[in-house]
């Protein structure tokens, strides 16, 4: 039996990646719903107690950890550094690995960080929170891909490759800005140990490349130093992920892949989603400005930012794919406005409780918006104007 071509690999490997995010996003929701109520009940000091239940040391540190930061400092590492493995696929073999391939979608991208950002900036320039302005800029992947997944034969598959695309470097953007924007404190010593673990990585790509054990205990060696060093743990998952071999990433992706989306992810959401929505979440200086810079960031800022970086593209010689145009490119930017996971994970390390609250709350609603509108105008347009797949 012939062995499968690398295109028809790519093609499976694509299908069990959609159909992963897809499930994750129906586990995602209904945990969050589940936090939201549990949250808002008369038993939501239960809630309190279960996720800021205490778990014990890091050993080796006197860090302590609860339920809580276990799953953002700890497992969500896994989560990042799953990211950063199909960061590398797409750059080595898929929709990024040439620049005529990439350009669009990172062209995209970037418009869909920057014009989220700079309303949000604007709109809390008189707020203390204006240093939050990563909250707004980042693509939940799995509600996203979820949303045009679901849809079916209504959006082509050149728009969900191209919305897999943009939600990646989006994902790039997100792990830059939380690498230096939302770290602080570095400490020089730790951070010097991290390089030499990544030293220590590539020194057993060139001898030992198929010694597993080895990468892992240099992944959570190098995830404690830069959990030491000040910088956000996770980081050193996407590190881990870029550092992988080639020949190694389908493997360790298959494996984890499952685990992150339909475990850890929705365990974060469940985790980090439970707030009490009550009309004092608002009542703080500056909420208001917040939540609006968030909602209209995620909901306006996504859609224009991206459409207007395509037509500049466009202009520029940057090429479509085939069954794609602007009306496309508008109705999977508003998809793009669902931020859930990612907006939720930079509100906690850019804010302080409550200010951390009136954000979630508002990014919450803002991504219920977006992919309603998404999956609305995406609808409309395969009725209008069907597209084959």
């Amino acid at each position: 039996m012939n062995a499968p071509s690398s295109g028809t690999q790519r093609r499976l490997s694509m299908r069990r990646f959609l159909a992963a995010e897809s499930a994750s996003a129906v586990l995602l929701v209904g945990l969050a719903l589940i936090a939201i109520v549990w949250a808002n009940s008369p038993w939501s000091d239960s809630y309190g107690a279960l996720i800021g239940r205490h778990l014990g040391t890091v050993p080796g540190t006197r860090v302590t950890m609860n339920a809580v930061e276990l799953l953002d400092d700890g497992l969500m590492a896994l989560f990042f550094l799953v990211v950063g493995l199909e960061i590398k696929r797409e750059l080595v073999e898929g929709e990024l690995s040439t620049p005529r391939l990439a350009a669009l979608p990172a062209v995209a991208a970037l418009g869909g960080m920057v014009v989220p950002a700079a309303i949000f900036a604007i709109l809390t320039r008189s707020t203390p929170f204006t240093s939050a302005w990563g909250i707004p800029m980042a693509t939940d992947i799995a509600l996203a891909l979820g949303v045009a997944t679901l849809l079916g034969r209504r959006v082509p598959a050149a728009a969900k490759v191209f919305l897999l695309a943009l939600a990646i470097v989006d994902d790039l953007g997100a792990i830059v800005v939380i690498a230096v924007v939302y770290s602080s404190g570095i400490r020089v010593g730790y951070l010097a140990a991290s390089l030499g673990c990544i030293v220590a990585v590539l020194a057993l790509r060139r001898v030992r490349p198929d010694l597993t054990a080895g990468f892992v205990a240099l992944g959570i060696v190098l995830w404690w130093c830069v959990l030491q060093a000040g910088i956000h743990a996770t980081i050193a998952g996407v590190v881990m992920g870029f550092l992988t071999p080639v020949a190694r990433i389908e493997r360790i992706e298959t494996a984890l892949h499952p685990w992150t989306s339909l475990a850890i992810v929705p365990l974060f959401a469940f985790a980090n989603a439970g707030v009490a929505i009550e009309r004092s979440a608002f009542s703080g200086a500056g909420h208001a400005e917040l939540a609006l810079g968030v909602a209209l960031g995620l909901v306006v800022g996504k859609p224009l930012g991206i459409t207007a970086a395509v037509w500049i593209g466009r202009r520029c010689g940057l090429h479509l794919p085939d069954g794609m145009d602007l009306t496309m490119v508008a109705s999977l930017g508003t998809v793009a406005g669902i931020g859930f996971t990612v907006s939720i994970f930079v509100a906690d390390l850019a804010l302080d409780r409550p200010d951390a609250d009136a954000a979630k709350i508002a990014v919450m609603c803002a991504s219920v918006v977006a992919a309603l509108a998404g999956a609305l105008t995406l609808s409309l347009r395969a009725r209008r104007e069907p597209v084959p797949r």
